[in-house]
């Protein structure tokens, strides 16, 4: 090959493989590659030294990618990227076998158009709640129907300076910073996390919003991240009230069990509908309530209200008094 044509090679190889558009460590040994389609090619290292080395010669350095023999040797590898491809786990033995190291490299692509959650109804692809200001808040997904993954990574904190660690079953993250310390855990179901923030203190203001970022990936190691930040006073929806029927003309409104206590701190207000339609046959009338008679009471315990008898469902739902939170889920108790 003369002078010329090793020039032009050369050339072709920087052109048709460029360097990643970034690339970043998502947690030890847990490399985020980030393309945008066009091919690419990033490097991985085995040995940092030549201590792990029998001989000395790189060259016996031997490369498995998903546990399958790859050609290329040497203690530096080159992955092939090309659109969403490349991704994998990528591992790294001597010549009697031995394992030296291992990479799993995760391909984020550079796009708006996301594949692995769906959107919500409000437009949103994080959606978190909590019962009451003790601390514990729960945040849910929905997985696109071909692209089911699990999380990689879960990140929590008030303020932007957080650092996190996960336990053994890579289930459980711990994160920390000035501001806080909040532990998630992901539910069984695989589609939520529950976490609580141990500083929490109910009865202080929260200066500090949660920001919160869950990083997602496939079995076709794929990632995407998601973030979403709060204050738990935005995010608090209460649980169900109860009612009780005092007398043919009276019914009680409680709290729920898991609302902040003392309610005259926590107060709530109750909207209150009645209805002529009756609840005989149906799952729940308040879905769509075509209440004759609606009332909004604030209170700091227990109501009562009257029951005028033309009506035959009494619906009740409820919501923080002091901030523009969510209505907690309809109750409803048939009066006739």
């Amino acid at each position: 090959m003369n002078f010329i044509d090793y020039i032009l090679m050369c050339a072709f190889l920087h052109v048709g493989y460029q360097n990643p558009l970034s690339s970043w460590t998502l947690q030890p040994n847990v490399l985020v590659v980030k393309v945008n389609g066009s091919p690419s090619q990033q490097a991985l290292k085995c040995l940092h030294s030549a201590e792990g080395l029998t001989n000395g010669d790189d060259k016996d350095i031997l490369w498995k990618k998903n546990g399958r023999e790859e050609k290329q040797r040497g203690n530096s590898y080159l992955v092939q990227l090309e659109e969403s491809l490349g991704g994998g786990r990528y591992s790294c033995y001597s010549t009697n076998g031995s394992l030296l190291n291992h990479t799993v490299v995760l391909i984020q692509e550079d796009t708006t158009r996301r594949k692995i959650l769906m959107k919500t109804d409000q437009e949103e692809y994080l959606k978190c709640s909590t019962q009451n200001f003790e601390g514990a808040f729960r945040c849910s997904w929905t997985w696109h129907r071909t692209r089911f993954g699990k999380v990689a990574l879960i990140r929590a904190g008030r303020g932007r300076d957080v650092e996190c660690s996960v336990d053994a079953s890579g289930q459980r993250w711990t994160c920390s910073s000035g501001q806080g310390q909040i532990s998630c855990s992901v539910d069984g179901t695989g589609d939520g996390i529950s976490c609580v923030d141990k500083r929490h203190c109910a009865f202080a203001e929260e200066k500090h919003r949660i920001f919160l970022t869950v990083y997602v990936k496939t079995e076709h190691f794929l990632v995407e991240s998601y973030s979403k930040h709060f204050y738990l006073s935005e995010i608090v929806k209460p649980d169900k009230v109860k009612i009780r029927r005092v007398n043919t003309s009276m019914i009680e409104v409680t709290y729920p069990s898991s609302w902040s206590s003392p309610s005259s701190y926590f107060p709530l207000t109750f909207q209150v509908s009645q209805s002529t339609r009756g609840c005989k046959n149906c799952d729940n009338p308040c879905e769509n309530p075509t209440a004759a008679e609606t009332v909004m009471v604030n209170s700091s315990s227990h109501c009562r209200f009257e029951v005028k008898s033309e009506f035959k469902t009494v619906c009740v739902r409820a919501k923080d008094a002091l901030y523009n939170s969510q209505w907690s889920d309809w109750s409803h108790l048939s009066t006739d």
